[in-house]
């Protein structure tokens, strides 16, 4: 199993990060640390994550088949969904990948990988859970400004966009088949949407992060797209990304163990 680094896309609309800023080289541990186990202060490979209000950080906590909540300060998390268990039961996941939070209808969307769904849960609701995309590979989730989510398929080498509430997606990149040509995709995982829905990808078999333009026929590559490599025009299974407002990338360059930046 891959643990995936992860940069996420906290916000809906784009943060604007300036180009000089300075980063602290000493970070701050805010869940697990203890290394892994399923026990409230551990977490076992996490995956996506998502910060809500008040400082609180929700992460799908894969191997422990479970999305777990911790308050900043606190060495100990809450159980959002999930039993530490894999299952496919109501209540039960298997190797969730990402989450968002979807603050129109107070509702966690989490992609559930490995029973290949994506669910909408509904935390202190009765109605606990809905399907709201079956038979999916999904990996990565993102949202936009209008109230629209997005899902990657690794499976079908796509992104989809779809209207909470819909069952059917429109594909806003890939959906071409498995490959390098700028049309298609090759196992993409994470995204985050830009303004006027910009879809960024990161298209990890092909070692690029990918923008694609509302309505496009064909992505632009924004970082990466030199094969495999370590140099700095490389990227070896890009992994979480973000975009800025003035187009610059983050994005977690997993096997090169590194966090790199490209601008616009």
């Amino acid at each position: 199993m891959i643990t995936y680094v992860l940069i996420l896309f906290f916000f809906t609309v784009p943060l604007y990060i300036p180009y000089n800023a300075k980063w602290k080289a000493n970070t701050l541990n805010v869940a697990g640390g203890f290394g892994p186990g399923p026990t409230l202060n551990r977490l076992h490979c996490p995956m996506g994550l998502w910060v809500i209000q008040n400082q609180t950080v929700v992460i799908a906590d894969s191997l422990n088949h479970r999305i777990m909540k911790y308050r900043f300060g606190s060495k100990y998390g809450r159980y959002i969904a999930g039993k530490n268990i894999q299952g496919y039961r109501n209540h039960l996941l298997a190797g969730p990948t990402d989450i968002v939070f979807d603050k129109r209808s107070n509702s966690f969307i989490i992609c559930d990988y490995h029973n290949r769904r994506v669910l909408q849960w509904f935390p202190g609701n009765k109605e606990y859970e809905k399907v709201l995309v079956g038979n999916v590979e999904c990996f990565g989730v993102a949202l936009d400004d209008k109230g629209y989510f997005y899902i990657s398929d690794t499976g079908q080498h796509q992104v989809k966009r779809y209207k909470l509430g819909k069952r059917r997606g429109v594909v806003v990149a890939g959906g071409n088949g498995q490959g390098g040509r700028l049309k298609q995709l090759n196992h993409p995982t994470y995204i985050c949407i830009g303004e006027d829905q910009v879809v960024y990808v990161s298209d990890s078999w092909n070692d690029r992060v990918v923008q694609w333009n509302k309505g496009a026929e064909a992505g632009v590559i924004v970082a990466g797209g030199n094969g495999k490599g370590k140099d700095r025009n490389q990227l070896d299974h890009p992994a979480g990304i973000l975009v800025d407002r003035s187009g610059t990338v983050y994005v977690a360059d997993h096997w090169n163990n590194r966090i790199m930046r490209w601008y616009s």
